[in-house]
């Protein structure tokens, strides 16, 4: 085995011989064969890390990183068959403010249809989406701050309440971990993460999901915002008109409802294996179906059709999804508000 790890590891080392040679052995001993690779190069960059003379608050924030994502990994663990939508808005909206009850029944909504929510567990928005889901079905994901900072009474004490030292690793647990998200009025943080995940949506650095823009009815919060995106950077071209696809805005509960499991009712997944997108589905549709949406969609697709396939060998090795048929098309990696479309289509079937 430890031949084997010497050939795997070849191009990522510490730079010295002996200590290569050491993390081999340690990683041999602790019987984690199947992904030893992983762990050998994750100890190998530690002692990069300390070998390239980083200061000792680099290694710090390394160290409480490493450690919150381990805990978090941890926590979600148990509830990977459960679909997730994560909620988001103004940690100071009051228990009389329209949008926490719309909060509340939205969450409750959700919870009905066996989803589960995740909050940041503050107060406000957070609170109102645990209220209506129940502790049961919620998850926390509190972050410590000066203020503001204690979780709200339906979460606290919960198992599945997470504190954060850092937002970049609370977003990352928030996105990875989600199905969904429902963005209610807030404040910076709640328009922080409306850009960030539209942003790694625009930008294929995430995967697509659908985004809900909610609040309470009669409110403008957020046809103000689109009217700010609309003048400002549609109309500039600073994005595509196709980028305003990858969100609904709306002042409905069942409309907000209706989005997310429309997303999912016959798309499922997606990945890239050897460059070409696969997207994993319930049910292909037919022949002809297939040769039309080929044709629909021939501008973002850098080779001509889609291609009914298999689960790759890849995928096979890691058990991803091997129950779902699936589509391959050589995508073009950049127009995702029409794969946005795509999906769409697919999810007629």
């Amino acid at each position: 085995m430890v031949d084997e790890l010497k050939v795997r590891r070849r191009r990522y080392r510490t730079g010295d011989d002996a200590l290569d040679a050491k993390i081999d052995e340690l990683v041999q001993s602790s019987g984690l064969a199947e992904d030893a690779d992983i762990l050998s190069e994750m100890l190998t960059a530690c002692f990069r890390l300390v070998r390239g003379r980083s200061d000792r608050g680099e290694m710090k924030l390394v160290n409480a990183a490493l450690k919150e994502f381990a805990y978090a990994f941890k926590v979600f663990k148990g509830y990977r068959s459960f679909r997730k939508v994560s909620i988001f808005g103004s940690s100071r909206a009051a228990t009389d403010d329209p949008n926490y009850e719309c909060a509340r029944r939205f969450a409750a909504a959700m919870a009905e249809r066996g989803w589960m929510v995740i909050t940041g567990a503050g107060p406000g928005i957070m609170e109102a989406g645990h209220q209506g889901a129940g502790a049961e079905r919620s998850f926390g994901a509190n972050i410590r701050l000066p203020l503001e900072n204690e979780p709200n009474v339906v979460i606290e004490g919960d198992p599945k309440l997470i504190n954060f030292k850092y937002f970049f690793t609370r977003k990352v647990t928030f996105l990875k971990e989600s199905d969904a998200f429902a963005l209610f009025p807030g404040g910076f943080g709640t328009l922080d993460e409306a850009f960030e995940l539209l942003t790694l949506m625009q930008t294929g650095k995430s995967d697509l999901h659908p985004v809900v823009l909610l609040e309470s009815q009669g409110g403008s919060y957020w046809a103000d915002w689109r009217r700010f995106i609309d003048q400002h950077l549609a109309r500039r071209g600073l994005i595509s008109r196709e980028d305003l696809d990858l969100l609904l805005i709306t002042d409905s509960i069942d409309a907000a409802v209706a989005e997310i499991e429309r997303f999912y009712r016959n798309y499922q997944s997606q990945r890239y294996v050897d460059g070409t997108l696969v997207l994993r589905l319930l049910r292909l549709p037919p022949t002809e179906e297939l040769d039309r949406l080929a044709g629909e969609f021939s501008d973002v697709l850098r080779k001509p059709g889609l291609e009914v396939v298999e689960p790759s060998p890849q995928e096979v090795e890691d058990k991803d999804a091997l129950e779902c048929r699936r589509l391959a098309l050589q995508f073009n990696q950049s127009s995702f508000g029409r794969l946005r479309h795509l999906i769409n289509q697919l999810n007629r079937y």
